[in-house]
Parts: C-alpha cells; sequence; structure tokens
C-alpha cells in the first residue's frame, strides 16, 4: 500500500486541490520523516491547516523542508534567526511543516554537543517544543528514530555583554560650554579661576565620566553596594539595565489565582485573574498549561508570577504577567507544576534571589525585550534534589534559592526540572 494510499484510507474525504498538494508534497519526503508526519497527521487533522491560505503555507515549508537546505548545520544560523519570532514554523498552531522540520532536524540535532545548540537559541527552544507536543511524541513514541533530545541548559554558557557609552552624550559632552568657577576641581581649589590649570575641565570630565561608567562595567558591585545601602535602613537604588544581566534584575511576586477560565479561541491556554497585591486590582495572565494541569488544580492557588515582563497578546487576550512553573527533565509530557511560595504567603510578597548581591537588589519596572534578560537568566533556573527552586550561576556554578521572607519556594514533586 503506497503512502497516498494510506492517506486516503485515514482521511477519505480529503480531495481538494489543497489537501492533493498537501499529499504530494508529504510523498516525496524522507521515508522516515513522512511516516512521522502521516501518523502525527492521523492523530490531529488540523495539523494540514485550519484554512487555505494555511494549507498553502504548510505545503510551501513542507517542499523547502524536502530540498534541505533549510535544515543543513551550515544553514543553522539563518533558520535560528527565522525562528526568533515564531513559535511555529508556518503558522500560530502546531501543523505538519513543523512535524516535518522536526523529523529532518532531529539527526543533526541529536549529535550536538552543548556548545553548538547553545549557540542557536531560538532553534534550540522552537526543537525542544515541538518534540515535547502531543502528536508528536505520540507518532515518534511509534518509531525508535525519533526519540527525546535532552538539552543541558543549566550549564549554559556565560553571554559576553559589554555596555558601551552612548554616542549622544558623547558628541554632547564634546559640544559643552567650559566649566563655571563653581566646578573648579579639587587640586584647584583655593585659586581663582584664571589661576586654575589649563586642563583642569577635561581632567574633571574624566573623571565624571570614570566614575559614571563603572557601575556599567560592573552591575554586581553596584548590587552589594546598593544591599549595604538597604541593609543600613536607607532605600535600595534603582535597578540599571545596563552591562551583563542578573537574576534580581527580574521581578518576582506571590500571586493567588483568583478566577481561571480557558480561552475561548484558544484550546490550549487559561486566561487567569491574579492577585499580586497590587492596588489597582488582579492582573489578567494567559498560561499555556491546559494540556498540563487541570483547571481544578488551578483555582485559589498561589504561585510565583514574573512581573516585569512586556505585556503580550496571546489570541486577543493580553497577557500582563507569566506564572513560573517547573518542566520536568524528561520534557513537558512527564509533567509540569506551578512553584509554589511557602506556607503563610500573601499575595504581593516579594520573591528574590538568595545571596548578599541579589537580596536587596530593586528589579527592573520592566524588562527590555531587546536584551533578552529573562532569555538569558532562564537557563540557569532549576529545581535541586530538595525540589527546591533556583538559580545556578553558569559562570561560577553557586546556587542561589528562590525564597521569600517566609521560606524558599518549591516543586511539589518534580528533581532536576527547569523553570520558566
Amino acid at each position: 500500500m503506497n503512502f497516498l494510499t494510506r492517506l486516503h484510507r485515514f482521511f477519505p474525504r480529503l480531495s481538494t486541490p489543497k489537501t492533493m498538494a498537501f499529499e504530494e508534497s508529504v510523498s516525496k519526503l524522507n521515508p522516515s520523516i513522512k511516516d512521522l508526519v502521516l501518523s502525527a497527521t492521523k492523530l490531529n487533522a488540523s495539523l494540514t491547516g485550519k484554512s487555505e491560505q494555511d494549507q498553502t503555507e504548510v505545503v510551501q515549508w513542507i517542499e523547502k523542508v524536502r530540498q534541505g537546505d533549510l535544515v543543513k548545520l551550515d544553514n543553522f544560523k539563518d533558520l535560528n534567526s527565522i525562528l526568533v519570532p515564531r513559535t511555529y514554523i508556518a503558522t500560530n498552531y502546531l501543523t505538519a511543516a513543523d512535524v516535518a522540520l522536526y523529523g529532518a532536524l532531529h539527526p543533526i540535532v541529536s549529535i550536538l554537543q552543548a556548545p553548538e545548540y547553545h549557540s542557536h537559541p531560538s532553534l534550540t527552544r522552537y526543537f525542544d517544543h515541538i518534540q515535547s507536543t502531543s502528536p508528536v511524541r505520540k507518532a515518534a513514541d511509534a518509531s525508535s528514530t525519533f526519540t527525546i533530545v535532552n538539552f543541558d541548559l543549566v550549564n549554559t554558557p556565560k553571554i559576553e555583554r559589554t555596555a558601551e557609552p552612548p554616542k549622544k552624550k558623547e558628541k554632547k559632552d564634546k559640544a559643552a560650554p567650559a566649566e563655571s568657577t563653581s566646578t573648579v576641581p579639587p587640586e584647584a581649589v583655593g585659586t581663582s579661576a584664571g589661576d586654575a590649570p589649563a586642563d583642569g575641565g577635561k581632567a574633571q570630565k574624566k573623571e565624571k565620566k570614570e566614575k559614571k561608567e563603572k557601575p556599567a562595567a560592573n552591575p554586581t558591585n553596584e548590587g552589594k553596594k546598593e544591599g549595604k545601602k538597604a541593609a543600613g535602613g536607607k532605600a535600595a537604588a534603582p535597578a540599571v539595565d545596563e552591562g551583563e544581566p542578573v537574576p534580581s534584575m527580574i521581578d518576582l511576586r506571590v500571586g493567588h489565582i483568583l478566577d481561571v477560565q480557558k480561552h475561548p479561541d484558544a484550546d490550549g491556554l487559561y486566561i487567569e485573574q491574579i492577585d499580586i497585591g497590587e492596588e489597582t486590582g488582579p492582573r489578567t495572565v494567559v498560561s499555556g498549561l491546559v494540556h498540563y494541569i487541570p483547571i481544578e488544580q488551578m483555582r485559589d492557588k498561589y504561585l510565583v508570577a514574573v512581573c516585569n515582563l512586556k505585556p503580550a497578546n496571546m489570541r486577543g487576550v493580553k497577557s500582563f504577567a507569566m506564572v513560573l512553573c517547573a518542566t520536568s527533565k524528561d520534557g513537558k509530557e512527564a509533567g509540569i507544576e506551578l512553584i509554589q511560595p511557602p506556607a503563610n504567603s500573601k499575595p504581593g510578597d516579594r520573591v528574590y534571589f538568595e545571596g548578599a548581591e541579589f537580596e536587596n537588589a530593586t528589579p527592573l519596572s520592566q524588562l527590555n525585550p531587546k536584551k533578552k534578560i529573562f532569555e538569558t537568566i532562564q537557563p540557569g533556573f532549576i529545581t535541586l534534589e530538595t525540589k527546591e527552586a533556583a538559580w545556578v550561576n553558569p559562570v561560577t556554578g553557586s546556587t542561589h534559592k528562590i525564597r521569600t521572607k517566609n521560606g524558599v519556594c518549591v516543586a511539589p514533586t518534580l528533581v532536576g526540572a527547569s523553570l520558566s
């Protein structure tokens, strides 16, 4: 029985030009990938595309996969760039194009060493997501070819970031008029403005510039200084969005789910109303947890919320925070759990990272998506053998537990899980 005969057996009513084009494109794929797509499509007929336009996109991407250039290791950089803004390759939901691309990538991605897949973060994130979806996992489990690929996210290498002085400010400094007598440098104190050294203004500008640049070049030291001030009873200085990302830039708070409903236009999304202790009332939060956590286990739950991500539209509903969850080291299908704050927690309680440089630091008001601060820090989020939530510094290997004033936050059962 050939492939087209089998496909018609599974979908006897599919005989439109669009479906015929789909059948033809899939029939040309590598046999193992073709069987994977066929099995997944049998489980979910909508993988061919929910509209004619989507069906056309799916066929076009399957053809690109078949041609082979898209999935060559030499072209991973380009594919990574394509996937930066995308969850799925052809549409805004899982399709056969994703199944085909996953199948074509698998033999290469499965043998990559950590430095290689770390250098293509969007591709790695995409691959890991697709391999964990229900239709793909069920279809792949029927074959010994497409096994789960585990990624080492704990030891993600440090991303070097350097803060360069703003060019506009430099131009402004060069064009600035001469300093008045009130800004005579210390070595000129006691002399008149006319007796001040000729290079006094330049020396002072250089000194001021160095003072401004030092905190940006070493934000960790700045955090320590802020911590000492806070310990002495003074308010901590606002966080600075410069230099290398640090965990204390992330605003974590205890939240309480007041209401949860399924998204009317997305099968996999919940819409929650979460109290995080703000006078303006609860925040609307959209979470992709329908297939992993029953709605009964979401109601009235206390959790940890990431509160300073940029608001995002999720199928027509704007989400103003993110629920922090633990995902099993064996993949999403093996379990996802809400990270739980300690007993006696209240909505709005501050959640922070242990360590002198983090405990008293002030988070940013909003994370800049372009700087990928959360994405840089997140690979270090894990649950320890004690199920306690923590961040492991990829450079020093030091462990910083995630806690409130009442104790450490935990996952109910998962050990060695990633947090996101």
